[in-house]
């Protein structure tokens, strides 16, 4: 245990009391969730201590571990030179060690576009390798298009860690952000940026509400509740860090998206206007984006005052990707332009961060705001559009009023921070800002060639340029829920562009051409003659049982995945038209009625180990626009028959709109190719030029047709 003790709430109250708590913006229900109490606070900087931080206080945790995460990988190191457990054997080894404990982790049941960049099983690293008393669940309980980008730890209701910072790859680092620094390398042993992030740790009061919070996200992933145990007389404390304050009250504020009959939260939009609109002094913001309608509106408004704030904004050069380059900072461009052409008095500075080698870019991921050294912010939230309204956020509110122990301790942590980026200590930041009463002026004034902070440009040319002609906005950084039409163009528009469908029909053209030569000039058409095959074909013909044994191929060729068009191809090459078509469309309804409660039965985990990263790009879809949905899907080359109808069986779609849609959106497929294989083999029985012309002719029109139907489904409206 830390020998540091909190103080008794009473105490707390006492040295509180100096301030008076005059001025203050907090209010719960409106700008913040909660405002709790708590014995003991501090701000960790980077995520080595962190880390350590965590590791130190879970070692002591009694009866819970709370983790919710954007995202989480067991394989992340806790420590480097000598302490370097896994985040997997670490959770192990403590629930193993310690009967009475239980771990639960949440984590984002995150986009198919960061497949590349996640644990690839982290259900099975973290759900069926763990110990028992670990549970692990993946949360997509949010509408669609959004993330659960929650960062909370909550050690026994006591003690709770909030910020910007995951247990996961590519996040360790130290304040001193060496560019060559050998222990900052992923779990691949794979070198990455040097990266900058922020995490906040409370205890008491405040501790248990982030433990509130935690449980109501559990309820609504996974409809179990989780038991509030009352914490026991200990006191966790991290042993690698120092309080920055004893006795505070936290506020605490969130973003929630209103579903599923639970109301929206935007306390993090509201409390960042009001805090913005409050200053007077300056804002010292540190932010992975900028893109906010909101908060750009707040700053330029600011900005307007004929006495206002400074504005000094610390942000990355660029995005990581070349996906966040082309469009978040495109849109950051454009906010930034606005801002520079509204800085009439030119109070506002904006900064990124630089190193010893230029070369070597540090990432910013911090969320972070100091407002007039009396409101200190740390959080998950960025300043983008979705961050204020689309994905689950929560942030650490330290206000001061007059309180001067909070003004005290904002400062030094504000000038900390400078210091890390300036390459100096937090002494000299302290002494040039008393010295010179301006943040800029002192950032100037430290300012050097080494590592230190450079500004950031926003573009030579504004002209002409207004902040609500950003119309591009709501679609690469949404606000709120997108419309169900709106999302389901883009998720068609996507699926449908896959491969073009002059390069799908050479290709198929080029195969067959391929299997033609392989027939005429090799050992293979002496084998597999005419004669032969339309033997073979006629002795299955002559087998009364033949079209139950094929409905039954179905149902045994669902649950093998085998690729259902090849059994519409042999329904139509052993049976005449329609009866081919109507046995393999009962076939095929027999097979996916018999996966989509397979799928229902298996449930969601296992379900996701056999779908693989597709479980994210049609789950979501499938339960919000019904049958017209699945007909969709059916239509699309987005996952085999049977991974879909399993998917569909976890989705929470009604089996009448499963049911319609299936008929619907595979009957025109199944036309298709019962007809052309009927007539292919016509062809192959007598091959002559006619029933090749009508082979050729059939596959055209309906290829014409089906294509015809996709891109109905498909285009834009």
């Amino acid at each position: 245990m830390n020998e540091v003790q909190s103080p008794s709430r009473k105490q707390g109250r006492t040295q509180a009391k100096e301030g008076g708590g005059k001025g203050k913006i907090l209010e719960p229900g409106r700008n913040c969730w909660r405002r709790e109490y708590a014995g003991r606070a501090a701000v960790i900087v980077d995520a080595a201590d962190y880390y350590a931080a965590f590791k130190s206080a879970a070692s002591q945790a009694e009866k819970t571990i709370y983790i919710a995460a954007w995202d989480i990988d067991s394989h992340t190191a806790l420590g480097r030179e000598g302490d370097d457990e896994r985040l997997g054997d670490f959770i192990n080894r403590i629930a193993r060690d310690n009967p009475g404990l239980r771990v639960h982790i949440l984590t984002w049941d995150f986009s198919v576009i960061y497949i590349m960049e996640r644990e690839i099983l982290p259900l099975f690293n973290l759900g069926w390798k763990t110990h028992r008393r670990v549970r692990f669940r993946m949360d997509a309980e949010h509408p669609v298009g959004a993330s659960q980008h929650q960062k909370v730890v909550v050690i026994d209701d006591s003690l709770a860690f909030c910020g910007g910072i995951d247990i996961t790859r590519d996040r360790w680092d130290t304040p001193e952000h060496r560019p060559d620094d050998p222990r900052r390398t992923d779990p691949k042993n794979q070198r990455y940026r040097p990266f900058h992030d922020v995490q906040m740790v409370v205890d008491g009061e405040a501790a248990r509400a982030l433990g509130d919070l935690f449980r109501d996200r559990w309820l609504r992933a996974t409809g179990k509740v989780l038991e509030k145990k009352a914490p026991s007389g200990a006191r966790p404390w991290p042993r690698n860090i120092t309080p920055d304050l004893n006795g505070v009250d936290v506020g605490i504020a969130r973003t929630l998206p209103a579903y599923k009959g639970y109301p929206k939260a935007l306390e993090v939009r509201r409390f960042y206007e009001d805090a913005i609109a409050s200053a007077r002094g300056f804002l010292y913001i540190e932010n992975q984006y900028l893109t906010s309608r909101a908060v750009a509106r707040a700053l330029s408004e600011s900005l307007r005052l004929e006495e206002g704030p400074e504005v000094v904004l610390v942000l990355p050069q660029e995005s990581s990707g070349w996906l966040e380059q082309s469009t978040m900072d495109n849109l950051r461009l454009h906010i930034l332009r606005h801002l520079h052409q509204m800085d009439h008095k030119r109070r506002l500075r904006v900064y990124h961060p630089v190193l010893e080698s230029e070369d070597v870019l540090p990432v910013v991921h911090s969320k972070v705001m100091v407002v007039d050294d009396r409101i200190l912010c740390v959080g998950s939230a960025n300043l983008s559009n979705r961050s204020m309204g689309l994905d689950s956020e929560c942030v650490l509110i330290l206000e001061a009023g007059e309180d001067v122990r909070v003004r005290e301790a904002a400062a030094a942590f504000r000038n900390r921070l400078l210091g890390e980026h300036l390459g100096v200590n937090s002494g000299q930041v302290s002494a040039e800002f008393e010295r010179t009463g301006s943040l800029i002026r002192t950032i100037e004034a430290l300012r050097g060639e080494g590592r230190s902070l450079r500004p950031l440009r926003a573009g030579e040319d504004s002209r002409g340029y207004e902040l609500e002609l950003i119309r591009d906005i709501p679609f690469v950084d949404p606000e709120r829920p997108a419309a169900v039409e709106e999302m389901m163009d883009q998720f068609l528009t996507e699926e449908a562009s896959s491969g073009h469908p002059l390069r799908k029909f050479f290709a198929a053209l080029a195969l067959l051409f391929i299997l033609a030569g392989l027939w005429r000039f090799t050992p293979l058409g002496d084998w597999l003659t005419r004669e032969r095959l339309v033997g073979l074909a006629g002795s299955f013909k002559e087998f009364a049982g033949m079209p139950l044994g094929l409905i039954l191929f179905y149902v045994a060729g669902s649950l093998l995945v085998v690729p259902v068009s090849l059994l519409h191809a042999l329904a139509g090459a052993l049976f005449p038209f329609p009866a081919g078509f109507l046995y393999a469309l009962l076939g095929s309804l027999l097979g996916a009625v018999e996966t989509y409660f397979l799928g229902a039965v298996l449930g969601k985990d296992l379900v996701r180990r056999i779908g693989g990263k597709r479980m994210n790009r049609i789950s979501r879809k499938l339960v919000h626009k019904g049958w017209v949905t699945v007909l969709v899907v059916r239509n699309l080359p987005v996952a085999p028959f049977s991974v879909v109808n399993m998917i569909a069986g976890v989705s929470r779609i009604s089996f009448r709109d499963f049911l319609v849609g299936t008929v619907l959106g595979m009957t025109p497929g199944i036309l298709l190719i019962t007809i052309f294989s009927k007539r292919l083999f016509e062809f192959i029985e007598n091959p002559n030029w006619l029933n090749l012309a009508v082979a050729a002719g059939v596959a055209v029109f309906l290829g014409g047709a089906l294509w015809w139907v996709k891109w109905r489904l498909t285009r834009n409206h």
